[in-house]
């Protein structure tokens, strides 16, 4: 039987001729999920559209062939692409919040493929995707394609996304981090469901992601990447067993040591230590220690206080009575499920959403609950790091603008002394100084959520609100970027509310946790003392979610339910 799919000879280049993935051969037979695992910048993308005949703006596809069911897309004209693209190809985009239209409701965009294509009449899609919306355990799945994007969780965007991609059953489908927005317990959900869909309709997918435990339960087979070359392939359970490179087994050493040391990470009160791994690029330094998590005296001064704080959407209260106090140098996790009001509390205290009833206070000094009130000094000490870099970021401006707005703004800086302070805020972040010349367009996902941290840290800001920050980011890279607000915070003293689903990287960073559900904190205190004695059930059912680095996990998961 011939590959549903056959990648030959590929070779992609940016705008400057710099390559980006050379020589890479893959085949995809039906009903089988091959995973594309390696850290940002791997060229895992880069791949996964080429399976649509498609390069990022500012790349070319510059040779191979990209063979689908024996057609040669990159022979085809733009007409014949788009006949196959979502009918025979399909997408899942890593940030669900950039691929949506915002001036459209979520039905309308998940009904368009299926109607364009003249495979459903209108009556047909719409009720297509409510189907699709109950089985991916979207709230009031009836009402749910009514809503803006705007209006739902980063998590549920995603699941929205799945259902648009699945709309017209193609033969392909592209999982670009499909997971990564979600909580452990959705996310078990959304992988059950992949792996049905897979089966029910026979399909083939490519799954990039790189979170080794989560591409576990659904590959087959797993290539890995690095610096766009093809490193080694193989079964997962033979890769995971015994893989034959350096670089592949620090990957999995990597994500596996997480797991192994249970819900928190490490034993609590460990320091963390990460050298270079073998073949790594990163930069951590061999046997130093991070400074571990500080523990801020009782006496420090409140740098934010948060009392009885709701925030509404409509009639429906989002947040309720949310209360808290973060000190100087502290940082306070919020955690929970997708649409537990954890990114609407982070929008509430930057004052982006309003709240609807109690107080915020600022270093002592009461704050506006909204940014347009606040004091241009207020707003250049609380900066928001979003977990949708994508959107975030102005895709005509170079990276360079990006950062050096915020340095002239504040602070007022021009020419050399701008531009000497946007390198070292590059460096620091662990990226090209370079790169300053590109565009959000040109970069990884973990790239663009790094210059998103830079940008932030450019206004030298007292709390820095941290939403999802190494949720895109490879385990190598989420290392450095903890390790690097770790840093930070010791030299400066930089409280960070640290919003996540990521359990597992909690005692890496957070002093105290917070857990909320439905708009409810259910639980509050040390890392130690919330993780290690879960006190709510439905903190032990995230805490049981979560992957393990084993390919009969998930299974395991579904069968005990």
């Amino acid at each position: 039987m011939s590959a549903l799919l056959r990648i030959e000879g590929l070779r992609v280049e940016n705008h400057t001729g710099g390559v980006l993935v050379e020589d890479v051969d893959l085949q995809l037979d039906q009903g089988e999920v091959l995973g594309l695992i390696g850290e940002s910048g791997a060229g895992k993308s880069t791949i996964g559209l080429a399976a649509l005949g498609y390069a990022r703006a500012g790349c070319r596809i510059t040779r191979g062939r990209i063979l689908l069911d024996g057609i040669d897309l990159r022979a085809l004209d733009a007409v014949g692409r788009r006949a196959i693209r979502g009918t025979r190809v399909a997408y899942v985009a890593q940030s669900a919040a950039a691929a949506f239209n915002p001036s459209l409701s979520i039905g309308a965009q998940v009904c368009e493929g299926p109607i364009r294509h003249g495979l459903m009449s209108v009556r047909e899609a719409h009720a297509h995707a409510v189907e699709l919306f109950t089985a991916l355990d979207l709230p009031r799945p009836t009402e749910f394609g009514r809503r803006y994007p705007h209006q739902v969780s980063g998590g549920q965007l995603q699941r929205a996304m799945t259902a648009m991609a699945i709309a017209c059953q193609p033969a392909v489908l592209v999982l670009d981090e499909p997971t990564t927005a979600l909580d452990a317990g959705t996310q078990i959900e959304v992988l059950a469901l992949l792996k049905r869909l897979i089966a029910r309709y026979d399909m083939a997918a490519l799954y990039v992601s790189h979170d080794l435990a989560v591409v576990a339960q659904i590959a087959d087979r797993l290539m890995v990447l690095r610096h766009g070359r093809i490193v080694e392939s193989e079964s997962t359970a033979v890769l995971l067993r015994a893989p034959r490179t350096a670089y592949a087994r620090a990957l999995i050493t990597e994500r596996g040591s997480d797991a192994a040391a249970g819900p928190g990470g490490a034993p609590a009160g460990t320091p963390f230590v990460r050298g270079t791994a073998p073949g790594s690029a990163h930069h951590g330094t061999p046997g130093v220690a991070d400074p571990p998590p500080a523990s801020p005296a009782k006496t420090a001064p409140a740098v934010l206080e948060v009392a009885a704080l709701v925030v509404s959407y409509g009639r429906r209260d989002v947040v309720k009575a949310a209360t808290f106090a973060l000190a100087r140098g502290e940082t306070l996790a919020v955690v929970g499920a997708s649409g537990s009001g954890k990114t609407t509390l982070g929008n509430a205290v930057c004052g982006q959403t309003a709240a609807r009833a109690g107080a915020l206070r600022f270093a002592g000094v009461a704050l506006a609950a909204h940014y347009s009130a606040r004091s241009r000094e207020q707003l250049r000490r609380i900066q928001w790091v979003t977990q949708s870099p994508d959107v975030a970021l102005n895709p005509r401006h170079s990276i360079g603008m990006v950062i050096g707005r915020p340095l002239s703004f504040y602070f007022g800086l021009q020419g050399d002394a701008l531009q000497a302070r946007v390198a070292e805020l590059l460096t620091l972040v662990g990226l090209d100084p370079q790169l300053k010349t590109r565009r959000s367009g040109q970069l990884s996902g973990g790239q663009k959520q790094r210059v998103c941290i830079a940008r932030a840290l450019a206004a030298q800001p007292d709390l820095l609100v941290c939403d999802e920050v190494t949720s895109a980011l490879d385990p190598l890279v989420a290392d450095d970027i903890l390790r690097l607000l770790r840093r930070l915070q010791s030299e400066l003293g930089t409280a960070y509310l640290y919003i996540t689903h990521d359990l597992a990287s909690l005692r890496r960073i957070a002093d105290r946790v917070i857990v909320m559900q439905n708009g409810d904190i259910v639980a509050s205190g040390s890392v130690a003392d919330v993780l290690d004695r879960p006190s709510h059930p439905y903190l032990r059912t995230l805490l049981e979610s979560l992957p393990q680095l084993r390919t009969d996990w998930l299974n395991e998961v579904l069968a005990a339910r």
